[in-house]
């Protein structure tokens, strides 16, 4: 454990999750700009929201610990852009946080942004800290580029898995809405479940501005698979598990961590039931007290549950102070490579990256459904 690790931890002890402060007099002052690139507006505004609160939280609590970087007091500042979820518009976002010279990059959420946005920041010369899933993120091995979650080959493949050996299915039908992220999660799902005995007996495509999955369910109700699983986002996830219980479909709905969220259920009713599955990277919150008290701080200042990604992009901005403390430097050119070799313990996990910059070990829960809300899975090895 480094010295700036364990610098950032110490004040996290100490402020309590806002209990305290610790208060550094008379050191000149600095804003260090930080970019988040998220869909803030449109169908997915819940996780780009998500985002924003889970960095406002970790931003008041390094900002109230006056952190030193160079003999200079921080203070982190965000800039939150709304990319839509679309790689012109995530383009475009990417130019002007390279513009505002923003000191690092959160996000995006969506694969098929990551993907071309990434070599745009890389460029620059700017750390983009991204959960985005697809194993493409990352393959360019652009030295600029984290992923702070797991894989779609880490995730999907888990459902493969669990599939197989816990529900014991013999069959299943797998659809995509044919996002980067989808298509990715279908994949990985597919080659492990195979590889498990898994028979595939469909492969069908939607889109993520679908609504009416009625034609591709009739056909999947004719073969009489196990259960569906869904290469996508919540969005269609419910209105898909709903028309299942309306056709008659009564198997399984597995999806990856895109579905693992309270808005499935919304929108899914009370289809969203227990036969419905997902994985989701990092440890489940309720299983520490550091969890437990972020999710109560959460849901006590924003009024409802986090989702998804809070944690990670709560963790990764700590991870990025912690790295520019080390490097006694704010500019991502010199602190890059202290972030590349850090080991930090945040609340999704332990955080240690390989060549590629992707997580090395990355934990992943598996979640039901009780009472419209995801319930992590005991014994889902």
């Amino acid at each position: 454990m480094g010295h700036a690790h364990r610098f950032i931890m110490r004040l996290l002890a100490l402020t309590a999750f806002g209990l305290g402060s610790l208060t550094v007099w008379g050191a000149e002052e600095v804003t260090v700009r930080i970019g988040l690139t998220s869909p803030l507006t449109g169908p997915q505004a819940a996780a780009g929201k998500d985002h924003e609160n889970a960095l406002r939280m970790a931003m008041d609590r390094l900002n109230a610990q006056g952190m030193l970087v160079g003999g200079k007091k921080l203070r982190f500042e965000l800039m939150a852009e709304d990319d839509a979820a679309d790689p012109r518009t995530g383009m475009n976002v990417a130019q002007r946080l390279v513009d505002a010279d923003v000191k690092a990059v959160l996000g995006p959420y969506n694969s098929g942004v990551a993907i071309p946005i990434s070599k745009v920041l890389n460029d620059a010369g700017i750390v983009m800290a991204t959960v985005a899933s697809n194993p493409k993120v990352t393959q360019a091995g652009y030295p600029f580029v984290f992923r702070i979650g797991p894989n779609d080959v880490s995730t999907a493949a888990r459902m493969g898995s669990f599939a197989a050996k816990k529900l014991k299915v013999k069959s299943f039908a797998v659809i995509d809405d044919r996002t980067a992220y989808g298509q990715g999660a279908a994949d990985e799902f597919i080659k492990v479940a195979k590889a498990n005995g898994v028979q595939i007996v469909s492969r069908e495509f939607t889109t993520d501005k679908a609504t009416d999955f009625a034609a591709i369910l009739t056909r999947i109700k004719g073969i009489k698979p196990d259960g569906i699983f869904y290469g996508g986002y919540h969005l269609q996830a419910g209105p898909l598990r709903r028309q299942m219980k309306a056709l008659g479909i009564e198997g399984y709905l597995l999806g990856g961590e895109a579905i693992c969220n309270e808005f499935l259920a919304r929108l899914g009713g009370e289809a969203v039931d227990d036969h419905v599955y997902c994985s989701l990277g990092g440890a489940a919150l309720e299983q520490s007290n550091e969890g437990r008290q972020f999710k109560a701080e959460y849901r006590k200042r924003f009024g409802f549950e986090p989702l998804t990604y809070a944690p990670s992009m709560y963790d990764a901005l700590f991870m990025i102070a912690a790295a520019m403390q080390k490097a006694n430097s704010v500019e991502p050119r010199q602190y890059r490579s202290a972030l590349a070799d850090i080991t930090y313990q945040g609340l999704a996990g332990n955080y240690q990256f390989d060549e590629r910059r992707d997580l090395r070990e990355s934990p992943i829960t598996i979640y039901s459904f009780r009472n419209g809300q995801p319930v992590p899975v005991p014994d889902s090895e």
